[in-house]
């Protein structure tokens, strides 16, 4: 929080001169960190300064938020910019102060895109040379040598380290899942259609007395079907909800109605967190919005909890389910079958994503898994970049429909 009576102070000159120039600086670092901030935001805050008064660190705070923010979710790392950047010369030694008597105390958590802005703190250092290193003659021996980003695409989630996943969701961030639309059951006039309006040609011809002089056409509407996700966030699911967590907020923010779930013991929707842009501020709303992460399964009672809340709202129009879990239920699949079976009905397709298929000789010996299996259209694997590719290329494909596909 910003005092209410502190001054704002100009981190290179005191003089009212440099106010123009810092406030320029202000803007470049606010577009390295991520925010859409160009000459017109610039702009409109320096003529809000001019209206508040400057010696108010309050008034000019809430001043170019209000001119150079445009969306919600940028408000806190805006907040935590204008801290940095417009810092009083005193808060070094009072902040010293502070941290001897909360010496105890656990540090603040970061505010989400912290990373970014403090990166973008350390754009304007130029970086030292680097002593120019002797040249040796290279000799590359590409026997039977795999790329680093072909082994990773193989790579199990499990066994990635820290900077493997890191990677896997940069490269999930690319993954792109094109919008397959479908016709309905709606016309809309068209020059080029295949159907004849016979209302439309009738109504027309009142223009001419009566006289038909020309067909009306008209062609078939064609909308995106709903994209309806449950994943599973159980302790034994977790290490792999994390990674497909990025693969959710991709294509969310990629595509129109698409709606999440993650469950473990409850239900919880998550679709409006998801819709941010920004991935962390994403999932550090989600994870205020789920209680229940890592801890046990019951399948059986959030799908039968999903199939009587959410059903009807989300699977009109011929969706697509995606459920991702491994089939593990505490519950000994109590009520599993009848909650699958109603859910497959209720949608067009059914794809069970699971990674226990990434083991060779995989037999469904669990009473979950033996319970859901024959309600669902497809059982795919999802365990590595290469299966999350196959299942966009399967729900990209136009000819695929309500037939049961196994994938191993």
């Amino acid at each position: 929080m910003i005092p209410p009576k502190a001054a704002l102070v100009l981190p290179t000159a005191t003089a009212a001169g440099a106010l123009p120039a810092n406030l320029v600086a202000f803007g470049r670092l606010l577009r390295r960190a991520g925010l859409p901030v160009g000459p017109a935001e610039i702009l409109a805050g320096a003529a809000a300064l001019e209206a508040v008064e400057i010696g108010d660190r309050t008034q000019a705070h809430a001043a170019l938020r209000a001119t150079m923010v445009h969306r919600h979710e940028h408000f806190l790392l805006f907040d935590h910019a204008f801290g940095l950047f417009w810092r009083d010369p005193e808060a070094g030694r009072h902040a010293a102060a502070m941290a001897l008597l909360d010496g105890f105390k656990e540090p603040p958590k970061p505010p989400p895109a912290s990373r970014r802005l403090a990166e973008a703190m350390r754009g304007d250092r130029p970086e030292p040379p680097k002593p120019p290193e002797p040249k040796e003659e290279e000799r590359l021996d590409v026997t039977f040598t795999v790329s680093e980003r072909e082994r990773l695409q193989a790579m199990d989630f499990e066994a990635m380290s820290a900077e493997e996943i890191a990677a896997a969701k940069a490269e999930i961030r690319k993954l792109v899942l094109p919008l397959d639309a479908r016709p309905t059951r709606r016309f809309r006039a068209s020059h080029i259609g295949s159907h004849a309006d016979l209302r439309l040609t009738v109504r027309e011809s009142l223009r001419t007395g009566g006289e038909i002089l020309d067909i009306s056409r008209r062609r078939r509407i064609t909308r995106t079907p709903p994209l309806v996700v449950l994943c599973d966030i159980s302790g034994s699911m977790s290490r792999y909800a994390q990674v497909l967590l990025h693969f959710i907020h991709a294509v969310t923010n990629d595509r129109d109605r698409v709606h999440s779930f993650l469950f473990g013991t409850r239900l919880t929707n998550v679709t409006r967190q998801l819709k941010h842009r920004d991935p962390e501020a994403a999932f550090e709303m989600v994870s205020h919005a789920v209680p229940d992460w890592s801890g046990g399964t019951r399948i059986g009672e959030s799908l039968e909890r999903f199939n009587r809340l959410w059903a009807r709202r989300v699977l009109g129009q011929g969706a697509v389910v995606l459920l991702i879990t491994d089939g593990l239920d505490r519950e000994g699949a109590k009520g599993l079958a009848e909650a699958t079976d109603r859910l497959r009905k209720s949608c067009r397709r059914l794809v069970w994503l699971n990674p226990l298929l990434r083991f060779e000789g995989f037999q469904p010996k669990s009473q979950g898994i033996r319970a859901m299996l024959p309600h669902v259209d497809e059982f795919r694997p999802v365990h590595n970049l290469a299966s999350l590719r196959e299942l966009v290329a399967a729900l990209s494909d136009r000819h695929a429909g309500r037939g049961r596909e196994f994938s191993a």
